[in-house]
C-alpha cells in the first residue's frame, strides 16, 4: 500500500523540484538543498518530503529556521524546530537569529530580515537551493494584496516558483493547497507549530486569510483560491513579456550621451514606457520596494502631460526632471 494521497502529493512536488535543481547544477559533488522551516504545517511537510526524496537522488538535505525574536521564547521554539529537522535526518541544521527593523511595516521588515538570513546561510553552506513552503493559498493572498496596492500586473503575478539570485529559492507547493500540507503532517504524526501571528488581526495578511478570503468564497463560491493562483501565473507570463520588450526598447530611446529622449519615450506603449522609467529610477538609486505606481505615473506625466512642471521627488532622494527634450533621473 502506498503513502497517503496528501503525502504522495507533497513528495511528488518536491521530487520534481529536486530534479530541476540537479539539471540546473551539474556538479560532480552531491548538491546541498536547504529547507526554510518555521515549524508550521507547510514547512514541516516540506522538510519531511525533502528528507524522504533527497537521498534517493543523491542530494544532501539540510534545514534552516529563522528566529525573528518577535515573541517571548522564540529562541526555544527555534531550537525545537532544529531538533525536529535533525530527527527527520536533515544535516546541516541551524537556527539563525535576526533583528527585525521597521522599514515598510512589520510584515515587510520581518520578510526582509528572514531572506537576508536565508541568503547568508545558503552562501555559508554552499547550498544549491533553498526550498520555501508557500502554498496555493499563500499565492492567492499575495495576489489580493497586490491588487489592493494597485501596483500593476507584476504585483498580481504573485510569487515565482523560482526566484532569488541564480534561482536560489524554489517553491514546490504553489500548486498545492494548505490543507494538503496540514493533512500530510497529520498522517505522518509530524508535530506542527501554529504561529500566533498568523491569526493576529493586527497583520494585513492575517485579516485577509481569516476574513477577506472566506468572505470572497462566500460571495463568489468555491474556487476563488484556484482562480487567483491561475491569475498569478497568467500575469507573470504577461509581465515577463513586457519586461523583455522594455529591456529591448530602452536602448532605442536613449541619445548618444545615454539620456532618455522624451519624444521617443512618448511613442512607446504606456506599459513599456513605464517599465523603462521604473528601471531608470531604480538605477539612479530609488529603492524598488518604496517605488510605487503613483511615483512612476508622476514621472510619466513629464513625458505625456508636459506643462512646464518642476522636478519630481522620488524615494531614495532621486529626482526626475525634464530638460530640453530629455528626461534626467538622478540623485538629487
Amino acid at each position: 500500500m502506498g503513502p497517503h494521497p496528501a503525502v504522495a502529493a507533497i513528495r511528488l512536488a518536491v521530487r520534481r523540484v529536486l530534479h530541476d535543481i540537479l539539471n540546473d547544477h551539474s556538479t560532480t559533488s552531491p548538491p546541498l538543498v536547504l529547507v526554510a522551516c518555521s515549524g508550521g504545517a507547510d514547512s514541516m511537510a516540506l522538510a519531511s518530503a525533502l528528507a524522504f526524496e533527497a537521498p534517493k537522488l543523491g542530494i544532501r538535505a539540510g534545514g534552516v529556521t529563522v528566529d525573528h525574536g518577535l515573541q517571548p521564547g522564540s529562541d526555544l521554539r527555534a531550537a525545537e524546530v532544529c531538533l525536529r529537522l535533525r530527527e527527520l535526518g536533515l544535516d546541516p541544521v541551524e537556527a539563525t537569529a535576526v533583528t527585525v527593523g521597521r522599514a515598510g511595516g512589520p510584515e515587510a521588515a520581518a520578510r526582509d530580515a528572514r531572506y537576508a538570513a536565508l541568503d547568508t546561510a545558503a552562501e555559508r553552506h554552499g547550498a544549491a537551493a533553498v526550498l520555501l513552503g508557500h502554498t496555493r493559498d499563500d499565492q492567492a493572498e499575495t495576489v489580493l494584496l497586490g491588487l489592493a496596492r494597485g501596483s500593476g500586473i507584476r504585483s498580481l503575478s504573485g510569487m515565482a516558483a523560482v526566484s532569488g539570485a541564480g534561482g536560489r529559492y524554489r517553491r514546490p507547493f504553489l500548486e498545492l493547497d494548505r490543507q494538503t500540507a496540514r493533512k500530510a503532517c497529520m498522517v505522518q504524526s509530524l508535530p506542527v507549530w501554529d504561529d500566533p501571528h498568523n491569526a493576529d488581526p493586527a497583520y494585513t495578511r492575517s485579516r485577509l486569510r481569516h476574513e477577506g478570503l472566506p468572505a470572497l468564497e462566500k460571495a463568489l463560491g468555491k474556487g476563488v483560491v484556484e482562480a487567483l493562483a491561475r491569475t498569478a501565473q497568467l500575469s507573470r507570463d504577461d509581465a515577463d513579456a513586457l519586461d523583455a520588450w522594455a529591456r529591448q526598447a530602452e536602448a532605442t530611446v536613449r541619445d548618444a550621451a545615454g539620456l532618455l529622449e522624451c519624444a521617443k519615450l512618448y511613442a512607446l506603449p504606456p506599459a513599456v514606457r513605464r517599465r523603462i522609467l521604473r528601471r531608470a529610477a531604480i538605477e539612479a538609486g530609488a529603492p524598488a520596494g518604496s517605488l510605487f505606481a503613483r511615483h512612476i505615473e508622476e514621472v510619466d506625466r513629464l513625458i505625456t502631460g508636459w506643462r512646464g512642471q518642476g522636478a519630481i521627488n522620488l524615494p531614495g532622494k532621486v529626482v526626475a526632471q525634464r530638460q530640453g527634450g530629455r528626461l534626467v533621473i538622478r540623485q538629487g
